[in-house]
């Protein structure tokens, strides 16, 4: 019982957010989950109602309140359209924190978050032998069809198949400082894992097209997670090693903008590391780096004034469709600068597609927990993208790009799946930053 008093005294720091929520259910018509399950306790209504009863110790349920808040994606969608302005996903973040501090998280989980995730070196260390038995025995091949295999571990087996990289970007550029005579401006490049470990191309074009512009950039070795994993699960440990980690590599005032082409990371720096913060002396650090923080694509389009381009060719263009990463046009408001990026390629035709801005349903450990879910709401988004007739799909978010190339390779169709810088990178192909 006295455990228990322990846990709502924690949630009363909630009550307020909670109270602000009037039960319209307006999240019910944005709610990817619901739209599918169509279940109150899926939505975020429902969920903010069991915090509620948590809260008030309506009821003595912790690990059921747990389990149902981890049924979530994280989009956002609820919260970037609430009429009442309620942070659900900043309140769903602080109860997982809140509940799995109380009950405490699995050994293994624990293990994975604190002493591989949040120690980048030893993450390295052991993703290059999986690199190395992927590549051995051809597992995580992104243009193979997926087998049906419904009842042999599905969860375990897409895990596979996301392919990480031969030799992944920090292998192939180090710790990395360019000084440009040419432009006042200095960033420096968060690479995210995603995009190390899987699609170190992304980085290699970010790269390319920095250097195009003349602008000089900060590289630190050693970098890693920014954290989103570990507080979705609600490890604050894992997380707050993981800013200090980054905090030690990244001094603002050695720069002008943090860049990174990862929505999520973009996300997780600029608006979460600020709110789970709770140490005076890392704040003012923390809050410098977050207001200089920003997406690549809204950086180039915004700051190096890269506009679409007019066709210079009488070749037949290359469709190419647009997916709104959640992170990125919910959580930051970002949308229109991906597509001018693309459209600043004159050999492509951008060809909207319909609900661009639905979440392709990947949501992390989501596509794990509950990966029939994650499915069907990726071949919902896989259906819009082949409607437009493009070849290609582009994104901002490395994991966006998993659940799309994994969904279009199961319904054995081949799309290319790339991120706008990409294909903004094609046009400086002939110059001599190459």
């Amino acid at each position: 019982m006295a455990q228990i008093q322990t846990l709502i005294r924690l949630m009363q720091s909630l009550k307020e957010p909670l109270q602000t929520c009037m039960r319209c259910g307006t999240c019910q018509t944005l709610c990817p989950l619901f739209a599918v399950t169509g279940r109150e306790q899926d939505v975020a209504r429902g969920k903010l109602a069991l915090l509620t009863g948590l809260s008030q110790e309506m009821f003595q349920n912790p690990k059921g309140v747990f389990e149902r808040l981890n049924r979530c994606l994280l989009c956002g969608a609820c919260a970037s359209g609430c009429p009442r302005g309620v942070d659900t996903l900043e309140i769903f973040l602080k109860a997982r924190a809140i509940i799995a501090g109380y009950m405490g998280l699995p050994f293994i989980q624990k293990a994975l978050f604190r002493l591989l995730l949040a120690r980048p070196d030893n993450l390295d260390k052991v993703l290059k032998w999986v690199s190395f038995l992927q590549n051995r025995m051809r597992f995580g091949n992104r243009t193979l069809p997926e087998r049906p295999n419904p009842d042999f571990l599905p969860p375990l087996q897409s895990a596979l198949r996301i392919s990480l990289s031969a030799r992944p970007f920090h292998d192939r550029i180090s710790a990395y400082s360019n000084a440009s005579e040419t432009s006042p401006l200095r960033v420096a490049f968060f690479v995210g894992c995603l995009i190390d470990k899987i699609f170190p191309e992304i980085a290699e074009d970010t790269l390319k097209v920095l250097d195009y512009h003349g602008i000089s950039v900060h590289l630190p070795d050693h970098q890693g997670c920014c954290g989103m994993p570990a507080l979705a699960a609600g490890d604050l440990v894992a997380f707050d090693r993981l800013m200090r980690h980054h905090l030690k590599q990244f001094d603002p005032s050695d720069w002008d903008y943090l860049i990174t082409s990862c929505a999520t990371c973009a996300s997780a720096i600029k608006k979460f590391w600020p709110r789970m913060t709770k140490d005076p002396d890392m704040k003012k650090q923390v809050l410098m780096i977050a207001d200089k923080t920003m997406d690549i694509s809204r950086f180039i389009v915004n700051m190096l004034g890269v506009c679409p381009s007019e066709q210079t060719t009488d070749r037949p263009l290359r469709r190419i469709t647009y997916h709104d990463p959640c992170h990125l046009k919910k959580s930051l408001g970002i949308s229109a600068e991906p597509r001018s990026l693309i459209r600043a390629n004159p050999a492509y035709e951008l060809v909207e597609m319909s609900q661009a801005d639905a979440c392709c349903g990947f949501g992390g450990a989501f596509h794990l927990k509950h990966h029939s879910l994650s499915s069907g709401i990726g071949d919902e988004k896989i259906f819009h993208i082949l409607e437009t007739g493009a070849s290609a799909a582009a994104t901002g978010c490395p994991a966006c790009m998993i659940q799309i190339a994994g969904r279009s390779a199961a319904a054995g169709r081949s799309i290319r799946v790339c991120h706008p810088v990409q294909i903004y990178a094609e046009t400086l192909i002939t110059s001599k930053h190459r």
